[in-house]
């Protein structure tokens, strides 16, 4: 690939939507704890199933990364540019996907 970085934040920049996208559902579940325990227990039992499972192991990778693209935009602010970033930004990425497939490990 001939623009790592600008992958980089391509990444960075669609977690953020996609995190954007899941806080009302999110929000949605926190309201039924409030409200209506055994609607919250039926919802939750769905998070059971294998397909479940790895839509979250997604959402922490989108949490993973978008962190770590943060971090990566913060250097760049802060610190100057460097010839490794191309490698700090692989790192970030490849920590994300290790960071969210160990959850996935564990939730199954």
């Amino acid at each position: 690939m001939r623009r790592p970085l600008w992958f980089a934040f391509l990444l960075h920049r669609l977690s953020g939507l996609a995190l954007v996208l899941f806080l009302p559902l999110h929000f949605y579940v926190l309201s039924l704890a409030m409200r209506d325990a055994d609607r919250l227990d039926s919802f939750l039992q769905l998070t059971d199933r294998p397909v479940l499972k790895v839509m979250e192991m997604g959402l922490v990778f989108l949490l993973a990364v978008h962190m770590f693209g943060g971090l990566r935009l913060m250097a760049l602010e802060f610190l100057g540019w460097t010839s490794g970033q191309k490698t700090l930004a692989a790192v970030a990425a490849a920590t994300a996907f290790a960071l969210s497939l160990l959850f996935l490990l564990r939730a199954i």
